[in-house]
């Protein structure tokens, strides 16, 4: 942390490109557990399936500051800690971001409040777009007790925490994913999978999907053109192409029209993987693990069944609870 030249201000240090990259939670990095009787016992305290190693900003960094280390580290959400005591304060999300990129409701405060100046607005402090609605575990809690709060939170991850509310590691639904890999669970994905998928066409614009994503608060959409599955987009592939490259100069110089209105399948950056409905949730997670996805298409005689993602991982845990060790 340094001080800025002329005004004192607390400046984060943006990640380079060279930096040596800890390794993140949610990387899938960890190797999976095996729940042989050591590491079963590991295991049953959260702290034993968390990662230690939590990547914070301070309140004080900018807006623009957060964006690029979440690019960076590849997050789809940011813990804000103080800087001295690392005591948690608020946390941001991609959704977040993209709202704020996207022309949302923090856009448009943020607008506002700086005259329309969105290079400004970009280089306000983390805390003007953060949450504080905090939800958080104990460093004491069991792996059962955190499951069943992610679950009735909804949230996609929470914060590990000790008694002065700093913040120790962080457990993602991507843990929840890994302990299932490789597993013969005997339940199958159908009986987790989302069946009403909505779906947009090839051609939708990004500004489009952002408003779907900041008005129905989906994290991540299925592509079809021509009734053909092409693949799947989701909030973290926005705030990567609007927090980036040429795209992220024309939003903070306010030209983003050209931005906005190309279409969605030009995000689409890897080959479409599917899972089928009678697949056992242990191979589905092995897929998605392996190829470091956070959801699944599911497949029946060629056609779109439904979806199964990291939530639904955690559901399926929550109410059995006997494959949890």
């Amino acid at each position: 942390m340094s001080k800025g030249p002329t005004t004192g201000k607390e400046v984060t240090r943006i990640p380079q490109k060279n930096d040596r990259m800890p390794i993140a939670p949610g990387s899938g990095e960890r190797a999976p557990l095996q729940f042989d009787s050591r590491n079963a016992k590991r295991a049953s305290n959260v702290v034993g399936v968390a990662s230690p190693d939590v990547v914070t900003v301070p309140p004080t960094t900018t807006i623009m500051g957060a964006i690029k280390t979440m690019t960076f580290y590849g997050f789809s959400r940011l813990p804000i800690a103080d800087a001295g005591t690392r005591r948690l304060i608020g946390f941001v999300t991609s959704v977040d971001v993209v709202d704020f990129l996207g022309g949302g409701l923090r856009h448009n405060l943020l607008a506002e409040k700086y005259g329309g100046n969105i290079f400004t607005a970009i280089n306000a402090d983390i805390r003007e777009i953060m949450s504080t609605d905090l939800s958080y575990a104990s460093d004491k809690d069991s792996l059962n007790d955190v499951l069943k709060l992610m679950y009735e939170k909804n949230v996609g991850g929470l914060p590990i925490v000790d008694e002065d509310i700093r913040i120790k590691a962080i457990i993602t639904e991507e843990d929840f994913v890994r302990l299932c890999r490789g597993l013969e669970t005997g339940l199958t994905v159908e009986s987790f999978m989302s069946p009403n998928v909505v779906t947009a066409p090839a051609q939708t614009t990004i500004e489009k999907m952002t408003r779907m994503i900041i008005q129905k608060g989906f994290r991540r959409m299925p592509i079809v053109q021509d009734g053909v599955l092409m693949g799947m987009v989701t909030a973290s592939d926005i705030m990567k192409y609007l927090g980036s490259g040429d795209a992220f100069q024309k939003v903070v110089t306010g030209d983003i029209g050209e931005v906005m209105n190309q279409p969605i399948k030009s995000l689409i950056k890897r080959s479409l993987l599917a899972t089928e409905k009678v697949a056992d949730l242990g191979v589905a997670a092995r897929k998605m693990m392996d190829n470091d996805i956070g959801s699944l298409p599911v497949m029946d005689r060629g056609s779109l069944a439904g979806i199964l993602t990291e939530r639904d991982y955690v559901r399926a845990l929550a109410e059995n609870r006997g494959i949890l060790p």
